[in-house]
């Protein structure tokens, strides 16, 4: 309980100074007075906030159980290790700059104790009456992890404005011990939170990370992520498409995937995102329907909308039939004054949608919430609609977003009451409920690696490659290192031919490869006069006809660790840049379901008269990718591109892989005869 409810508290560089830090985190602490013991340090031993200090933690009463670290980072170290000589068991670390942070943390740990921080903004827990940061806090049901200290309190600001407040905040700063992945475990038995946002600029421990959302989760308590920038993943140059055609945020879109979390980009989205799932369940699929009374708003609200990736359905005659008689009728549904001649033609056109099994959600976008504001007689009717709507998303289950021109009525407070998330502009509404339609989209349980296996270390060459890969299909191929073993494999092998240089990573860069021979021998010994002796592979051309290339790749991401991709294939992979991303290993059906997330999936089916492919082969050579890869810490990365796939099954004609640990040399793998 030493960060969550200590008994005893010890504020270090307590000040009378309101603009100073050691004031505010003297006045929160002080806040939590009838709960537990609040001792302020102050190194002159004048009074703070009217209340007595002491110059050192030695002539406390007793030993704090959390002791708040406020002053300069030259002392910081002596500071602790006068707590640790009284047996104290938690730090939070405000100050910034420690010479050795690293050391103070060894020391820190082998104590026993553990530390927050330090360059964080504090911690809060409303359930506690924990205040040790800087800043205010509404309390609330919003759990708020962040690395950043501003960002943070952004965060809880725009909370108390969407009348969400924050049940606990915690400022992580440097990680130097406490991770974020710990402080959000903390939130999985916190009754108080409902519903987190993390702020996150870094994913080192991305394991440990995903096994705690997936455990706030089955709390019943989303995750909203708020990221920037890279996550650490493809930062250097890439050696192969897999890496170049794979971002940090791909990566970290994956994960949320895998255990129910959503990615946002601002702020005002978490809060927005979150102000929703605190209220009402997500929507069950992405159909909405949407209610207006005017055509104009109704129609910027479908096109958001689609914008945002929800569809628009056409309703059937039997739903239209139980809307109002003026009302244009197809979806959006404009009430064309409807809504003035009766109130109650809101909630009836909005439980005929619910009722419908139509649509998964309805927006209901306006003037609703302002009638009673703007003409005071009508209020008492108005937020009786209000409830009335709330009441009929509670009993169909299907979530209802409303966008009102007021920002605050008292039909607008029934509306929250009764479970009815409002935006005051509709392109806010709307984003939320996309965003909480992602919630229940997919969700794959986190994959499960298999058991890591010890083999030889890995010798690149193509050959090798394909020979590690054993159970994904290619064409027959012979190596070759002189002219009479290049005429011998002819006789073995059917025209036309590939010819290509086994060491070289990227082979048609370096014009190391030759395609649809039929007399080798020329093409060989060009090849060889330029790039010098060594082994040469002679293979067997994939001459089928409509068939579709794809490029099947798995990498290693610092954070999340083993990585999946599928694409568009062949030389130009990194143009085209229509790629899917999963963590891995992945089974065979979600491998063909990543493959249909392609923009170029509807070719897997025929295209313009092409036969379709087999997609369940395919599948499988994705599947044993990702499995190879999660199985094989020894290695960094593997490549099949293109794989060729046809009626008939798919078929790899290249491939690469790069040890872990390997830096770039074209030269690997080559042996001179």
């Amino acid at each position: 309980m030493t960060f969550s409810d200590p008994a005893s508290v010890a504020v270090v560089g307590a000040s009378d100074d309101p603009a100073k830090w050691g004031h505010w985190l003297a006045r929160g602490a002080l806040s939590g007075v009838d709960r537990r013991r609040v001792h302020l340090v102050n190194r002159t031993g004048n009074p703070v906030c009217d209340v007595p200090t002491v110059r050192s933690l030695a002539e406390l009463p007793e030993t704090p159980e959390l002791v708040v670290l406020a002053v300069p980072a030259a002392h910081v170290p002596a500071v602790v290790d006068e707590a640790l000589a009284l047996g104290t068991r938690g730090f939070v670390g405000i100050t910034a700059g420690l010479e050795d942070e690293a050391g103070l943390v060894a020391r820190i740990r082998a104590a026993g104790a553990r530390l927050l921080g330090p360059n964080c903004l504090g911690l809060f827990d409303a359930a506690t009456d924990l205040h040790l940061a800087w800043g205010r806090f509404e309390p609330g049901v919003l759990g708020i992890v962040s690395q950043s200290g501003q960002v943070g309190l952004e965060l809880a600001g725009l909370a108390a404005q969407a009348g969400l407040g924050v049940s606990r905040f915690v400022s992580v700063g440097n990680q130097a011990d406490l991770t974020a992945a710990e402080a959000l475990a903390d939130l999985v038995g916190h009754e108080m939170t409902k519903v987190v946002g993390l702020y996150l600029e870094s994913f080192a421990d991305g394991t440990s990370l995903l096994e705690t959302i997936s455990a706030l989760r089955q709390a019943g308590k989303p995750t909203v992520l708020l990221t920037v920038g890279e996550s650490g993943a493809a930062q250097e140059a890439a050696r192969s498409h897999t890496g170049a055609l794979t971002s940090s945020m791909d990566v970290v879109d994956a994960a949320c995937r895998h255990v129910g979390a959503i990615r946002v980009a601002t702020p005002t989205a978490l809060v927005d995102l979150a102000s929703f799932l605190a209220v009402t369940a997500p929507p069950a699929g992405t159909r909405v329907g949407i209610v207006a009374d005017s055509g104009g708003q109704g129609a910027i609200a479908a096109d958001l909308a689609s914008v945002h990736g929800l569809s628009v359905p056409v309703l059937s005659a039997e739903v239209t039939a139980q809307l109002p008689l003026q009302a244009s009728t197809r979806n959006p549904v404009d009430l064309a004054g409807a809504g003035e001649q009766d109130l109650a033609n809101y909630a009836g056109s909005v439980e005929a949608l619910l009722r419908s099994g139509e649509v998964d959600s309805v927006v209901l976008s306006g003037y609703f919430g302002s009638y009673g504001a703007d003409t005071p007689a009508l209020e008492p009717a108005e937020v009786a609609v209000a409830r009335r709507i709330g009441a009929a998303a509670l009993e169909t289950g299907v979530p209802v977003v409303v966008h009102s021109m007021r920002e605050d009525s008292a039909t607008v407070r029934a509306l929250k009451a009764s479970g009815v998330p409002v935006q005051q502009t509709i392109e806010r509404a709307v984003a939320a409920l996309a965003a909480a339609s992602r919630y229940t989209s997919g969700r794959p349980p986190i994959p499960v690696a298999p058991a890591p296996v010890t083999a030889p270390a890995y010798e690149p060459g193509y050959l090798n490659a394909r020979e590690l890969i054993a159970n994904v299909p290619f064409p027959q191929a012979i190596a070759v290192s002189t002219v009479d073993e290049l005429r011998q494999a002819t006789r073995e092998l059917r025209a036309p031919y590939a010819l290509k240089a086994d060491w070289l990573e990227h082979k048609s860069e370096h014009a190391g490869v030759v395609l649809g021979l039929t007399d080798p021998v020329p093409a060989f010994e060009e090849m060889r006069t330029r790039l010098g002796d060594g082994v040469y592979v002679l293979e067997e051309m994939d001459t089928r006809r409509d068939v579709v290339e794809v490029i099947v790749g798995a990498r290693r991401d610092p954070g999340f660790g083993p990585v999946v991709l599928v694409g568009a294939g062949g030389t130009f992979a990194e143009l085209y840049r229509d790629t899917a991303v999963e963590l891995a290993p992945v089974s065979v059906p979600e491998a063909a379901d990543l493959l249909r997330r392609l923009r170029c999936a509807p070719l897997f089916g025929g295209w313009r008269g092409a036969s379709p492919v087999d997609l369940q082969s395919l599948a499988e050579v994705v599947a044993a990718v990702s499995s190879l890869l999660a199985q094989r810490p020894d290695l960094a990365e593997i490549e099949l591109n293109p794989v060729r796939v046809g009626a008939d099954g798919a078929l790899a004609v290249d491939a690469l892989i790069i040890p872990s640990g390997e830096s770039p040399n074209e030269t690997s793998g080559r042996r001179v005869a």
